[in-house]
């Protein structure tokens, strides 16, 4: 699958692996370090349990207890090879706990929803270490809102920039940013402005992950649900209520197109990205 993508080749890619409830750790890690996508996830039977399905996901470097692309992809996979069916709703059982997935209409187009754990906020860290992390000049920075890690499943740290033309040119230095996360929960980096290449789009996202395997993510659901929270929280575009388009993945050659919402909701803030699945292969293991 190319997921969070409005066309095949775009977005982010996924395998999903069915029936794989008798692969051993070892070899879910190994199938994923072969695949060497940003996830690979492995659908353990086709049955349910407590109303949802038992899934695993993989990094090329290890396993994941959630993540946003591979959910929607492997609810795709569920709803349209498994119930083969029109089902409005799909569960999954991640390592992070139910995740569910609706599938929405809008404008023609088929959008996938997943609804994210409650947001919780950790550190926040100074502009300094940050852009050196980054290669950029603390002034590229933007100092009206903090550097925050937060957390709807996976922790982020989420750096708000100024300009599109700072994010474009952005150079991770690998040895600050191994030794800015050392003694962190969250890993990986999700930075953001406000300019976009396309006019209909909010917001223009990067991630970088390379602990786990990958330089840069082309689309990342839990990411950018960790940003939908900061923007809640922070009240980022003026409201405590998010509905926005964010365009991620044009520096590598894999524009994809991620839809957020959020807003109060029973004293939190209820978290939703969705996107599009595209179909591209199917085949088997030997």
């Amino acid at each position: 699958m190319d997921v969070f993508a409005e066309e095949k080749y775009a977005g982010n890619q996924l395998a999903v692996v069915r029936n794989a409830g008798d692969l051993s750790d070892r070899e879910m890690q190994r199938i994923a370090r072969e695949t060497n996508f940003s996830e690979t996830t492995f659908l353990l039977n086709d049955k349910q349990k407590d109303g949802g399905y038992d899934v695993r996901i993989f990094t090329p470097m290890q396993e994941l207890p959630f993540g946003g692309h591979p959910t929607l992809g492997t609810a795709f996979i569920i709803r349209n090879e498994i119930l083969k069916k029109p089902d409005k709703k799909v569960v999954l059982n991640l390592k992070v706990g139910q995740i569910p997935v609706d599938f929405e209409h809008e404008d023609g187009k088929e959008i996938l929803w997943m609804t994210q754990k409650e947001p919780s906020y950790a550190h926040t860290f100074q502009a300094g270490p940050i852009s050196e992390v980054l290669g950029l000049s603390t002034q590229e920075i933007d100092s009206r809102f903090p550097i925050e890690e937060v957390s709807t499943g996976a922790p982020f740290i989420i750096v708000p920039l100024k300009t599109l033309a700072a994010i474009r040119k952005i150079s991770v230095n690998r040895t600050k940013y191994l030794s800015l996360i050392k003694d962190i929960e969250a890993k990986a980096i999700v930075v953001f402005c406000p300019e976009t290449l396309n006019s209909e789009n909010q917001l223009h996202v990067r991630v970088f992950v390379e602990y786990f395997g990958v330089p840069e993510d082309p689309a990342t659901g839990s990411g950018n649900g960790c940003l939908a929270a900061y923007l809640v929280k922070h009240k980022y575009l003026g409201t405590d209520h998010v509905n926005v388009k964010v365009e991620q993945g044009y520096e590598i050659g894999r524009p994809s197109l991620l839809y957020l919402r959020a807003g109060p909701a029973g004293g939190s803030i209820r978290v939703q990205v969705g996107g599009r699945v595209q179909w591209v292969a199917k085949g088997e293991l030997v």
